[in-house]
């Protein structure tokens, strides 16, 4: 099926406005090939790739991608450090084409933790897409849900402490005001792929009301097709957010 068609399958009058993926199953998919684990994660770059353009073509809001965790520098050494590495080359070769495409890119987590090349490059494509208007694409990296809650929360202890405000003033407009995710829309579809079916700390507060579609398919094999089909289960779901129909 050619991208006409595929994305003509879609009625954009029902799409989300900002989907958040879990990319999960790099690792398995290259074991199960007989392959190293750094196999996975640069198959699952070319799928990102590809994702992104479909959001890309359909106007979506927002995209949100689980790109390494607050708990992800537990894994060994060597693998860390390729991810680093591929962090570090996917930002610089991709963020011309990106901002060709009109994306908006920010990142989510303690990027203060990054080398300070991967931090400058962060800086750098933030500012060279920074007035854009298309998608907005947010990559977490060393994120973790929990963590960027007490951060939220924290700052605004110093608020109140410092006498700008009164705590009897926070509400959820202001906390959501603090997340690293200010001023976006809260997350509608969440998917995880690759069969394990939970949060992992992920989106927990922007996700209180989201949709959650789950699939078997390991990230690296995950198609625009399946994104797709993914978009319109969504469409067809009655959400109530706590109400009734």
């Amino acid at each position: 099926m050619n991208e006409g068609e595929l994305l003509s399958r879609v009625d954009k009058s029902k799409l989300p406005r900002h989907v958040a993926i879990i990319m999960d199953g790099n690792g398995r998919w290259a074991s199960g090939r007989g392959l190293l684990r750094s196999a996975g994660h640069s198959a699952g770059v070319k799928t990102l790739k590809k994702i992104l353009t479909t959001a890309v073509n359909l106007k979506l809001e927002a995209l949100t991608v689980y790109a390494f965790s607050t708990e992800n520098w537990k894994r060994p050494l060597a693998e860390v450090d390729f991810l680093m590495h591929l962090f570090s080359e996917y930002l610089e070769r991709e963020k011309r084409e990106m901002h060709e495409k009109n994306v908006r890119i920010r990142f989510l987590g303690r990027t203060e933790d990054f080398s300070p090349l991967i931090q400058s490059q962060m800086r750098d494509a933030v500012e060279l897409m920074k007035n854009n208007t298309g998608v907005k694409f947010n990559i977490a990296a060393d994120y973790g849900g929990q963590d960027e809650i007490i951060r939220a929360a924290q700052k605004l202890a110093r608020r109140v402490a410092s006498g700008e405000m009164p705590a009897e003033n926070i509400d959820a407009a202001v906390f959501e005001s603090e997340l690293d995710t200010a001023g976006q829309p809260p997350v509608d579809l969440l998917i995880r792929t690759s069969g394990d079916m939970r949060l992992s700390n992920f989106l927990l507060w922007q996700a209180a009301y989201a949709e959650f579609w789950f699939t078997k398919t390991p990230w690296p094999e995950f198609t625009p097709e399946e994104f797709i089909d993914a978009l319109i289960d969504f469409g067809k779901r009655a959400r109530r957010f706590g109400g009734v129909t």
